[in-house]
């Protein structure tokens, strides 16, 4: 099999001559250009022969489009710090309008994908991270959880319209973002996909309607991967996404183990009628961030064939539960393939 078919089968639950694997993480220094951007993330495929890329900008690129502004760390392992943000009160959410994805950062990231569209020359899908509205919000505002949740109660329809206007913006986006050659998106509920910062009604109002809108923009993509973020994760309330894969750290407290979750969704719910599975989607992860960051390569190994195990490798890419930090050592990155 090449990339593209082992990918395929896998997303659709079809035999593989093996699992496929990707893993992906930040490169602060080159992460602020197109071409940066892309010659990063091409090495980094090149040098693992991973079998798909998941696009990884730097986090800061939605908020700067409404106007927030960064200061570069100049540290390949440190992130950038914030200068400016543009929601400090409630006030602020009457200025959050859409904008034009034809500039700034918006525009940046379409050329870095038409740049390495070109790099691949189709030899895999790659797919571009697209934060969910509710999380774009919340990074206009530095951050400040307590903060979007007393706009919840306090000034819930200014917070909507804010919503709506994020989640036209990025819905264009993501289709531009086909347009321009990615395969999909890997769609990121960041902060907001755990119980720890959201109850499921705070979740069902504010955050699943224009979760749902962005999704609908790339509707028959090749792949498009849910991200759900952090311990105690919201798996159940958003399994029913309209994607084709759902990636999450199945080590953390609270949330399914890959087995569980592949069983969540493809096991028939009791009472339904010629007992129809309740999706077709395919599961990715299988590695814990920590693991890979500062494990060995037996520990690395160890996982991967825990992950193997758990879902027989079936409906099954080989994944991070989130991204890794750039000192990641090489040798456990080798580990992963050499374990597949």
């Amino acid at each position: 099999m090449n990339k593209r078919e082992r990918v395929t089968a896998a997303l659709g639950g079809r035999p593989v001559d093996r699992v496929p694997a990707s893993f992906w993480g930040h490169d602060f220094l080159r992460e602020w250009g197109a071409r940066g951007l892309a010659d990063a993330m091409l090495e980094s495929f090149r040098r693992y022969d991973w079998d798909y890329m998941k696009v990884n900008p730097r986090a800061t690129y939605y908020a700067e489009a409404w106007g927030c502004r960064y200061q570069r760390s100049g540290d390949a392992a440190r992130g950038p710090e914030t200068v400016d943000f543009v929601f400090k009160s409630a006030a602020d959410l009457e200025k959050i309008k859409p904008v034009d994805i034809g500039q700034g950062p918006f525009a940046e990231q379409l050329e870095a994908l038409r740049l390495i569209g070109r790099g691949l020359g189709g030899e895999a899908p790659f797919i571009q991270t697209v934060f969910s509205p509710l999380a774009v919000v919340g990074r206009m505002a530095n951050g400040d959880r307590k903060a979007i949740r007393r706009c919840m109660g306090e000034a819930s329809q200014a917070l909507h319209g804010a919503l709506a206007a994020v989640a036209g913006t990025l819905a264009a986006y993501s289709r531009a973002c086909l347009d321009a050659g990615a395969s999909g998106i890997f769609f990121a509920t960041v902060e907001w996909g755990t119980y720890d910062n959201a109850t499921a009604d705070q979740y069902r109002e504010f955050g699943r309607p224009y979760d749902l809108r962005v999704l609908e923009a790339v509707q028959g993509a090749e792949m498009n991967v849910l991200h759900i973020c952090r311990p105690r994760n919201m798996f159940d309330l958003l399994a029913d996404y309209p994607v084709h894969a759902i990636n999450w750290a199945a080590g953390e407290p609270g949330n399914p183990s890959l087995k569980e979750g592949l069983a969540r969704l493809t096991d028939p719910p009791p009472g339904r009628a010629g007992g129809q599975a309740r999706s077709d989607k395919a599961v990715m992860g299988g590695v814990a961030v920590a693991t890979v960051a500062e494990g060995t390569p037996d520990e690395v190994t160890a996982e991967v064939r825990q992950a193997l195990s758990e879902t027989e490798g079936r409906r099954f890419l080989l994944a991070p539960g989130c991204s890794i930090p750039p000192q990641t050592p090489e040798a456990n990155l080798l580990a992963v393939k050499n374990s597949l």
